[in-house]
């Protein structure tokens, strides 16, 4: 990727940020801090990875993403309504009475929507069952997955691990927004993950670790993914929990689900300029 591009996906990944603190600043109370941390990678992949087609969202053979941490919705609604899968407007009615933008994702209601999630863990198997469906029907779609650091505790997540490894699913490229924080406080005085990069790899994954926030080193990490043979790979983006804006990131684990006054939208959006 060249300079240019790189620096046309930066700004893309402001523009990005701007419409999730407006989408979350006008509902008045959002998961921001989750929604603010894997920008950089949901740019990437929709602007520049995968083989997708908004005006046909539900094309043969398209590359699929699951966020398994649905309740970072609100981030990849702000893509989708940029990418042009529905009108940009629709971002004001997130969470709202008899919306199609709910606050965690929902296939059934959105166009763009790969998989609906939330329940924390269920999304990476419901990533392997597509990746393996993929294989079976041989289209050479590949399917992203998104989970996150605090979702990591969750026992399935480490099934789905295994039967990945197992099938040889290296259409199967995940993330882990390993930002260090959940809704109680760290990950670590949670429930330590220890080397998350050694644990993948015991799981028999290819593993990347990247900053998370860096265009051109999750860019690359990708292309090193699909020229991967026999195994799945993981990407692990080390980024910060609310990133771009200075008082959400300075919140720590209070920025997980939090209210946003007008004032705030205004000057995080100011910020964010």
């Amino acid at each position: 990727m060249n300079e240019n591009e790189i620096k046309q996906l930066e700004l893309k990944s402001k523009h990005v940020r701007r419409l999730i603190i407006d989408e979350i600043g006008k509902l008045g109370v959002g998961h921001i801090g989750g929604c603010l941390s894997p920008v950089e990678a949901l740019v990437v992949l929709y602007y520049k990875v995968m083989n997708i087609d908004p005006k046909n969202p539900d094309m043969e053979g398209r590359d699929r993403f699951v966020l398994s941490k649905g309740h970072a919705g609100p981030a990849l609604y702000a893509v989708l309504a940029d990418k042009g899968y529905f009108d940009i407007s629709m971002l004001d009615t997130l969470n709202r009475p008899e919306t199609n933008l709910p606050s965690h994702c929902d296939m059934l209601k959105t166009r763009g929507i790969d998989m609906t999630t939330g329940s924390l863990g269920q999304g990476i198997s419901c990533a392997v069952g597509m990746a393996k469906a993929s294989k079976i029907l041989k289209d050479n779609a590949y399917i992203y997955c998104m989970i996150g650091d605090g979702e990591s505790q969750e026992g399935q997540v480490w099934e789905a691990a295994m039967a990945a490894a197992h099938f040889k699913l290296d259409n199967l490229i995940a993330f882990t927004d390993y930002n260090k924080l959940q809704i109680d406080g760290t990950v670590d005085e949670v429930m330590s993950l220890l080397n998350v990069e050694e644990k993948w790899k015991a799981f028999g994954w290819n593993v990347y670790s990247v900053d998370g926030h860096d265009i051109n080193e999750i860019y690359n990490a990708l292309l090193k993914s699909k020229e991967t043979k026999g195994k799945p790979s993981m990407i692990i983006l080390n980024t910060i929990k609310g990133k771009g804006v200075s008082f959400i990131e300075n919140m720590g684990a209070g920025n997980h689900n939090t209210k946003i006054s007008n004032e705030q939208r205004i000057a995080a959006l100011k910020e964010l300029e």
